[in-house]
Parts: C-alpha cells; structure tokens; sequence
C-alpha cells in the first residue's frame, strides 16, 4: 500500500494578501504622518498651546552619572543637589531608562552632558521633561502615576499633583 502523504504547510493566499495589505496600510499612514501629509493627532505641545495651557512650575535639571552608580540630579541654575537617585529602586531604573533615552538622542546630535533639561508642570496637570539641547520631549504622565511622582518630586512645588 503507497499513501502519498503531504506535509507541507500553506499560508491561504486570501490570509497572506490581507496580512501583506494591512502591514503596506500601517507603512503608508506612518510614513504620510511623518512627512506632514497626514495632521498629527493629540501633540501634547500642540493641544497644549491651542488650549493657551501654561506651566505651573518649571525646574532647569542636569542628570549626572556617579561612580557608585546612583545618577545624581541637580538644579541648573544653582547647582543645588535635587535628589540622588539609587538605581537598585524600580523608580531608578526608569529615571535611567528616561535619561537613557535622551543621552542617545543627545549623541546623535552630537549634544554632550552640559545642556540642562527642563522639567515642567503644567496648568492641566501632565509632567514633561524636554532637553533643551534637542527639543525632544517626553511626557511623563504616559509612564503610569508612580513614575511620573518620581519626576514631579524633584519640582519645587514636588507636592503638587
């Protein structure tokens, strides 16, 4: 007895063309909005200048590596230690992924250590830190409450919400 036995395994044509349609769809709308073609939606610095929305507070901090592997944050206009920041918490570890971040941006740009970062509170309530090296912004808020209180505390006014 011969049984002709098959084990090869087909995508259905129908599947594979609407997978290939959608991922071309995601590419094309990507790349509109990135060349302007397509309005940018939720911006948080648009929405916040069409809503005439202002800062409550705004602190100038520079983030400094130390050899004990704590990263040490200071006021850029006096030099006054902020807060020291143990990378063995979970909020060090974000407060490093952050910072993280904006030092391969800074590198990019070919942008060193000295440039202060902008920390802001705003009228709405959302949080922001901006390099004001290279105008990249993140708003903090979008990481969940307990690490945007990391940020918020290293604010003069660190107990508003």
């Amino acid at each position: 007895m011969s049984h002709t036995h098959d084990h090869e395994n087909t995508v259905p044509g129908p599947a594979l063309a609407s997978a290939m349609a959608l991922v071309l769809a995601c590419l094309g709308l990507a790349t509109a909005s990135s060349l302007g073609f397509v309005d940018r939606l939720a911006v948080p610095e648009v929405t916040r200048a069409e809503a005439n929305v202002g800062a409550v507070v705004e602190r100038s901090l520079r983030f400094t590596d130390q050899a004990d592997g704590t990263v040490l944050v200071s006021d850029a206009d006096n030099g006054e230690t902020v807060a020291v920041i143990d990378m063995e918490t979970q909020s060090g570890g974000f407060v490093r992924g952050v910072m993280r971040g904006m030092a391969r941006e800074r590198r990019m740009h070919s942008v060193g250590a000295e440039p202060p970062f902008a920390l802001t509170l705003w009228e709405d309530g959302s949080l922001s830190l901006v390099d004001t090296a290279t105008s990249r912004s993140i708003e903090l808020g979008a990481f969940g409450p307990d690490n945007r209180t990391v940020f918020l505390e290293m604010l003069d006014q660190g107990d508003a919400s």
